[in-house]
């Protein structure tokens, strides 16, 4: 198969500034969703995790079933990951009370073993483009365990680490733009760079998304988790229409 082939048949989306933006808005989304369901409704993490399971499920399977790469179906499945990747650390270190250094340390073994998995599979770690059902399924769990991971460390820089939600932002940001340089002016392996890149914005998104939803004396800006929810959802959809139009011009 070509490249050309393999491009046509891609099913992940290209690693541009779009992407970044909508990956830093859906973890937002998945911070203030997730804590909506387990705490705004008290529904608890456990149960929370039931419901955004569901739906990584089923978007997973609207994803994988699809024979090109369809933005809507794919940023689906980025949602549900930063959702129930909220839950499930939130579980780890809330209710199995391991604390956020050691469920920070679990959920690194997990994200390494699938991506040493997938290294063996393939030999390389290449996220664009993916078109084989099994690799793009190593890709879904290294993108489930590095959202977990993500949230897990955003919450020991803001409660281990007692900074404010604005700073743990910022630092997680300050990460983020480092590796963006190194991108553009070193020669460090872009794929180590890219699994960096996606894990840290993950906790800018959850400081980002707690600053939005806080008590003003906690330093948030108390607009609710719903309010924040809704607001993320609707950048989100507009991005989405975006990520559709320049695949309509680029097919």
């Amino acid at each position: 198969m070509n490249v050309a082939e393999d491009l046509s048949l891609n099913k992940i989306a290209k690693i541009t500034l779009l992407f970044w933006l909508m990956k830093i808005v859906a973890t937002t989304m998945g911070e203030t969703l997730g804590d909506f369901i387990a705490q705004t409704l008290n529904l608890g993490y456990l149960v929370g995790i039931g419901i955004t399971l569901v739906f990584f499920l089923l978007t997973l399977l609207l994803q994988l079933s699809s024979k090109k790469y369809v933005p809507a179906f794919f940023w689906l499945v980025i949602i549900g990951t930063t959702t129930l990747g909220t839950e499930i650390s939130d579980f780890i270190d809330r209710s199995l009370h391991l604390g956020y250094a050691l469920g920070s340390l679990v959920l690194v073994a997990f994200l390494l073993l699938t991506l040493y998995l997938w290294y063996k599979k393939y030999g390389n770690l290449e996220v664009y483009p993916i078109f084989e059902t099994q690799k793009e399924t190593f890709f879904w769990v290294a993108v489930l365990f590095s959202n977990s991971l993500g949230t897990a460390f955003g919450d020991y820089l803001n409660d281990g680490l007692g900074l404010s939600y604005l700073m743990g932002a910022l630092i997680t940001l300050a990460v983020i733009v480092v590796v963006v340089l190194l991108h553009s002016y070193t020669k460090i392996n872009h794929i180590l760079l890219f699994w960096i890149a996606f894990v840290f914005t993950r906790p800018f998104g959850a400081t980002f998304g707690d600053f939005l939803t806080k008590p003003i004396a906690k330093g948030g800006l108390d607009l609710g988790t719903l309010n924040a929810s809704i607001i993320s959802i609707i950048i989100m959809v507009v991005l989405i229409i975006i990520a559709h139009r320049k695949e309509k011009i680029q097919s």
